[in-house]
């Protein structure tokens, strides 16, 4: 983050090297998603494995591209010039780490620039898990429906479980090292409810 002038008039646009890397991120998620929970590679069915990169398309779609709206929303509204931008290395790593049977997700970030304080940073950092744990929630009442109605619902709040949990560790460009550097009292919130909403989901409706 640089520091610059305050935008008085901010809007929410989105230039085609942001809509490409967005549309890359969120396939190659999708992707990385499928093969960890269908490795195919692994002796998976080939039709599960193509049906997870539907579901993963959906899900992780809606996990990813609303975590980042989030981000940018929140910066647009504190006078900041926000935009996404895709780390291919960290792409490449994400669908090696996924053949191997973990995941590490970091597709990229929205990168914002402007006057701001650590308070501002840390609201912006926080929207991202925080709509994850929200998104969580609204996908839940899914998993009552049979079939892929309620693969949907199983998948979505897992995967958005995970992301609020994995972007609250507070290590290097995630989101909870900004939020730990802002309030210790609000990450410790923010971390511990979504790692024990995540571990508890788990433990009762089980990964897959």
């Amino acid at each position: 983050m640089s520091v610059g002038t305050r935008r008085h008039d901010p809007e929410l646009t989105f230039s085609r090297t942001e809509l490409r890397d967005l549309v890359v991120a969120w396939i190659v998620l999708s992707i990385a998603f499928a093969l960890l929970l269908a490795p195919i590679h692994r002796g998976a069915d080939a039709g599960v494995f193509l049906l997870m990169i539907g579901l993963s398309l959906v899900t992780v779609g809606v996990a990813f591209l609303l975590h980042e709206l989030a981000h940018k929303v929140v910066a647009i509204e504190y006078g900041q010039l926000a935009e996404f931008r895709a780390d291919y290395q960290w792409l490449f790593l994400a669908v090696m780490f996924a053949l191997v049977g973990f995941l590490f997700a970091a597709p990229g970030a929205v990168y914002h620039r402007g006057r701001i304080t650590v308070e501002e940073n840390g609201h912006i950092a926080l929207a991202g898990p925080v709509t994850n744990l929200v998104l969580a929630v609204l996908f839940f009442p899914l998993m009552i429906f049979p079939g892929f109605l309620g693969l949907i619902g199983h998948m979505g709040v897992l995967i958005n479980l995970f992301l609020a949990a994995f972007n609250m560790i507070p290590f290097g460009p995630l989101d909870g090292k900004t939020v730990l550097e802002w309030s210790t009292p609000v990450f410790a919130l923010a971390f511990g409810a979504s790692v024990l909403s995540l571990v508890g989901f788990i433990l009762v409706f089980g990964f897959w």
